[in-house]
């Protein structure tokens, strides 16, 4: 949740924090305390604390004196630290569930060492140590289902801050700001003159949440400001494992990697280079017209970049340690991102997405990087129709929703479950545009001939038969019936799952 922090930085935060009349509940002084039990329970009590104080680190400092402020130095060293057989810092991690961003800091002042542990604040969940969560109400550390009161204050918080609000950087100045943020990307995305003056860049960064002013001066780049527009999503610790990566493998396994790379740009200044960088390595076609012979993608270039954007803002970035991927093998292409979605997957096409980051994603349609509300499996599911490829799949592996993207396949070498997923989105699609599935439709999806219409007929009933659609009129002869994806007729038939 920082940047990296350099000595003359962290030195004067240590003599801001010393200035502070009392301890508060955010910041801790110690000097020679180095028991790891109690280190850990600190972790839990100062992160929560900072949560419902609005603050964006806690501090736990050693080499000052309690009462005083006095720095006196410390024989504390958390590089030479272990609890059993493990390094400090790792024993604490391992502990700490949700895992949080936490760093210390060794520096000298004055001729004296002095530590400083830098502490994210808790985020969706209150902070547990081992088996329990901490508080500190003062200067007091206890537990926290002793102060049920301040329980429930602190879960209000969680419920009531969105990933975009939280702090990225905090009290950095106005030159720092625009040296992190790629400020000419956004005026380019709002198709906006770049103002020539450095107050009336940071008003507009302002005015969009992308940076905060900061209480004790300066300004805070919010992760919203950050995931988007980041120079480098490296320079910023609590984000750095969600830039993008792309992995190419030789055949149709994870066996052997032929390249990978991970993206270093915001979402937002980077999307237009990701998309290129993952077209350039996707399989393409050569078709040969009446007199030309040309090149075409393997893939929609439509879908690839709706997944790809969808991937990104729906994507639940507390989930730590793991960031969107894009997976391209010899037959498919998978994108996956962070977190479950909020919709069933069978349900994409129909019912408008419900995003986790409502800013980001606001933000993001103002950018024209990703379909208006609603509109966007759609065009995914209309253009994979459109080059005639198999039905996309949509799945969510424990704690993950990835999307697939299979290569071209004659309808002879599909099997069963291609065929009827094909089926079942056609249905969706067909329905979303007030128009039901016929005989003549289905045909149009797979380049059926009108001659084998009864392969057809075939297709259509094998989806009946899965659940996935039904019959709109049963009183209908067979030759003239429509169908509807099973959800528009829920009295008709019982969903099975859509493989």
């Amino acid at each position: 949740m920082t940047t990296a922090r350099d000595s003359e930085y962290l030195a004067g935060l240590v003599r801001e924090l010393c200035k502070l009349p009392h301890e508060t509940e955010w910041v801790e002084f110690k000097v020679n305390n180095s028991d790891p039990q109690e280190i850990g329970e600190y972790l839990s009590a100062l992160a929560n604390a900072a949560a419902i104080n609005g603050k964006a680190f806690a501090y736990l400092v050693w080499g000052v004196e309690n009462k005083t402020h006095e720095i006196v130095g410390t024989n504390f060293s958390p590089a030479s630290t272990r609890k059993g057989n493990e390094p400090l810092e790792t024993w604490l991690l391992r502990l700490l569930t949700p895992k949080i961003h936490f760093r210390f800091h060794e520096l000298v002042l004055g001729g004296l060492p002095v530590v400083l542990l830098e502490i994210g604040r808790a985020f969706r969940h209150p902070l547990r140590f081992q088996s329990d969560e901490f508080i500190r109400i003062g200067a007091v550390k206890k537990p926290l289902k002793e102060a049920p009161d301040m329980e429930r204050a602190l879960w209000r918080i969680f419920d009531q801050t969105p990933f975009e609000d939280l702090i990225a950087v905090e009290r950095i100045g106005a030159d720092e700001v625009l040296r992190l943020l790629d400020y000419p990307a956004f005026f380019d995305l709002l198709e906006r003159p770049l103002p020539t003056d450095r107050d009336s860049i940071i008003k507009a960064l302002a005015d969009d949440n992308l940076i905060q002013s900061c209480e004790a001066g300066g300004w805070n780049i919010t992760n919203l400001g950050a995931i988007l527009f980041a120079k480098r999503l490296g320079d910023f610790r609590a984000l750095q494992r969600k830039a993008v990566r792309v992995i190419q493998y030789r055949g149709t396994g994870r066996t052997e990697s032929l390249r990978e790379q991970e993206g270093g740009k915001g979402y937002a200044s980077g999307i237009e280079g990701l998309i290129s960088y993952i077209n350039g390595l996707l399989p393409s076609n050569e078709v040969i017209g009446q007199a030309l012979r040309k090149t075409v993608p393997m893939y929609p270039e439509l879908a690839v970049r709706e997944l790809v954007a969808n991937a990104l803002i729906h994507q639940d970035f507390f989930v730590t340690g793991s960031g969107p991927m894009v997976e391209i093998f010899s037959d498919r292409i998978e994108i996956t991102n962070p977190g479950e979605p909020l919709v069933d997957t069978r349900r994409f096409v129909d019912t408008p997405p419900k995003s986790r980051n409502d800013v980001l994603a606001s933000l993001m349609r103002r950018f024209r990087v990703c379909e208006e509300r609603g509109s966007g499996i759609d065009k995914v599911v209309s253009e994979i129709e459109l080059f005639q490829l198999p039905a996309p799949l949509f799945e969510t592996p424990e704690g993950f929703t990835r999307a697939v993207l299979f290569a071209h396949k004659p309808l002879a070498t599909m099997d069963k479950a291609h065929r009827i997923r094909a089926c079942y989105l056609h249905a969706c699609l067909r329905y979303v545009m007030r128009q039901p599935v016929t005989n003549t439709s289905i045909r149009e999806r797979f380049g059926i001939e009108e001659k084998n219409s009864a392969v057809a007929s075939r297709l259509l009933n094998e989806a009946v038969d899965d659940g996935m659609i039904v019959v709109r009129d049963l009183s209908v002869g067979t030759k003239i019936r429509s169908y509807l994806p099973y959800w528009a007729a829920p009295d008709l038939a019982e969903p099975r799952k859509l493989a």
